[in-house]
């Protein structure tokens, strides 16, 4: 079903259309603006009022005139979903950009849509029921093997009650396209190949219990996984100022957090941080495979430049194409890059509507689309018995680095962790630059949190001892507060900070974490007898530079256990 209309004004990528006929519209419906030189632009409605819709063009509105005609459809903006996703690179559209990029060059052609997905390649295909069976939404009808996991295919998510299997394809080589299932219900008979269609505005899951989140995440960065640690299912945010170092660490944590597959998801970030990523990732080496990171990556991309619309839609491309592989029985990482420009784009789309404005111009309902987006996170027990998560780690970019501006504040009343990254720590070359006393987490990270607490503990004291010697100098200091102090040092130093190019040090898994942890609390607890300051300033400089070796050593080398006799030489030198 479609309805046809005319365009009475075009402003910016808004354009208002009046159409004829009385059919019912949806809200959100998809629509196509016909440009005079014949090319189509997609368009999704986003108010109604009477016969005129006020739409929102994916593309650059240039070419567009009163008078064009506009055809309005029945369906919503919606995603492919099947094997071959990992590895592709989207538009928030989901538009292969590669393929665009062959067909029309490295400049985006508007009006130019292609699949998603590949129609041509063979998957080799595994049936998991028999005739005769019955099924319902979302349970597995088949397999076929995806990267180095099995690539479940599902009846459809949206399935009334109990349908039969009448037929269901042998093992065999098939496309997407290809039939592969025959479902009855009362008559009605549904053929199936492996591609499934979902709205992205509309969350995915068919799942008998919502948990709660209970395992840590593992990201193998020591302040995250022992100070702020994630859980599988949970969320969290990075705010921080430009240039502080938020993209690093999620490409950071995208490489070594145990989960099965990462979504990133570049919301109007810069082209050239966009441009670096995509270079980066075809080469980046997998941990857990050994094979390419990339094998279990989807990119969805849409930089500063491109049309606000299409700006908006890409978070929720992301998050639904994580959604699916939750319901597929796999551990999703989503990383969003940036919020803040996902929300400016709302804002430059209420203000075209025309809505009262909020705080700085946000429109009034900011706080509910940030908490609907965050609340599409969690942890599942599917229907057969299995557990699977998506946790949604997204960045914040406040104008200088203001935490009180209105996208960081909705954003922090709904995650579960808060990285907070500082211009202090990064331009004294801290990283990475969370900064220990403002970030916070509720989660329960892989060391207790009663002797977390206590380290952390040692953080306030070294910094209130800090800002006391910036008023009275070193020397109106005493000798135990400053050794307080450099314990404080000593533990951001050898701890806190880790050195994402070292091969050693850019991970360091739970266990390495464990053994670290311990040598470090054992020095904070140790007491010492120094003569004077600059022994002590000169112990802890050498105990510094003696962990550094430790910790940048491989397991049981050479080197790591010349270190540690070095810093039990250092230590019986010193106690008191």
């Amino acid at each position: 079903m479609s309805l046809t209309g005319r365009i009475i004004t075009v402003y910016g990528n808004m354009v208002t259309a009046e159409v004829e006929g009385n059919a019912p519209i949806t809200q959100n419906a998809i629509a196509y603006c016909h440009r005079r030189d014949g090319v189509k632009l997609m368009a999704e409605v986003i108010r109604i009022r009477g016969r005129l819709l006020d739409m929102q063009v994916f593309e650059i509105t240039r070419g567009l005139r009163r008078g064009d005609t506009v055809e309005v459809t029945d369906r919503l903006l919606s995603v492919e979903l099947a094997p071959g996703l990992l590895g592709k690179i989207y538009d928030g559209l989901q538009n292969p950009l590669t393929q665009l990029a062959e067909q029309t060059g490295n400049f985006l052609v508007p009006g130019s849509y292609e699949p998603a997905l590949d129609r041509t390649a063979k998957w080799s295909f595994t049936p998991l029921v028999e005739p005769g069976a019955r099924v319902r939404a979302a349970e597995s009808l088949g397999k076929v093997p995806e990267g180095s996991f099995d690539h479940f295919i599902m009846a459809p998510f949206d399935l009334k009650g109990e349908w039969e299997v009448k037929w269901i394809a042998p093992a065999g080589e098939y496309t997407i396209e290809d039939q592969i299932a025959v479902l009855e219900q009362n008559g009605n008979t549904l053929k199936l190949d492996m591609i499934r269609r979902w709205p992205v505005r509309i969350p995915l899951g068919v799942y008998s219990e919502r948990l709660l989140p209970s395992k840590t995440l593992t990201t193998k960065q020591r302040i995250i996984d022992t100070f702020f640690p994630i859980m599988l299912g949970g969320t969290c945010c990075i705010p921080g100022p430009f240039g502080s170092g938020k993209t690093v660490l999620q490409q950071i944590t995208s490489r070594h957090a145990e989960v099965d597959v990462v979504i990133i998801a570049a919301c109007g970030e810069r082209a050239g941080e966009v441009v670096e990523t995509l270079r980066e990732f075809p080469h980046l080496p997998d941990p857990r495979t050994g094979k390419t990171l990339m094998e279990r990556t989807i990119i969805i991309c849409n930089t500063s430049s491109m049309p606000v619309a299409a700006r908006e839609s890409s978070v929720y491309t992301a998050v639904t194409l994580g959604e699916y592989y939750r319901q597929n029985g796999r551990d999703v990482l989503l990383l969003a890059d940036s919020t803040s420009r996902w929300a400016q784009a709302l804002r430059e789309m209420s203000g075209r509507l025309e809505e009262i404005p909020g705080e700085e111009g946000f429109p009034a309902y900011l706080e509910s689309a940030i908490a609907r987006f965050y609340e599409r996170a969690g942890v599942v027990r599917l229907p057969d018995g299995r557990t699977s998560s998506l946790t949604i780690n997204g960045a914040v970019s406040p104008a200088g680095g203001n935490f009180e501006e209105p996208v960081t504040q909705s954003t922090l009343k709904v995650v579960g962790a808060f990285f907070g990254l500082s211009y202090a720590r990064s331009y004294a070359r801290r990283f990475p630059a969370i900064d220990p006393l403002e970030s916070w987490s509720e989660y329960q990270g892989i060391i207790d949190g009663d002797r977390v607490a206590w380290a952390h503990d040692f953080l306030k004291k070294g910094r209130g001892i800090f800002e006391m010697m910036q008023v009275v100098g070193e020397e109106g200091t005493s000798i135990d507060d400053f050794v307080v102090y450099l314990k404080s040092e000593f533990l951001d130093s050898v701890y806190l900070q880790q050195n994402s190019f070292d091969e050693v040090d850019a991970a360091c898994p739970p266990e390495r974490q464990k053994a670290l942890f311990e040598k470090v609390a054992a020095i904070l607890r140790r007491s010492f007898a120094f003569a004077d300051k600059e022994a002590a300033r000169d112990t802890f400089f050498k105990l510094t530079e003696q962990f550094k070796n430790w910790n940048f050593a491989a397991w049981e080398s050479t080197s790591m256990q010349a270190a540690e006799t070095k810093i039990e030489s250092l230590l019986a030198e010193n106690l008191s």
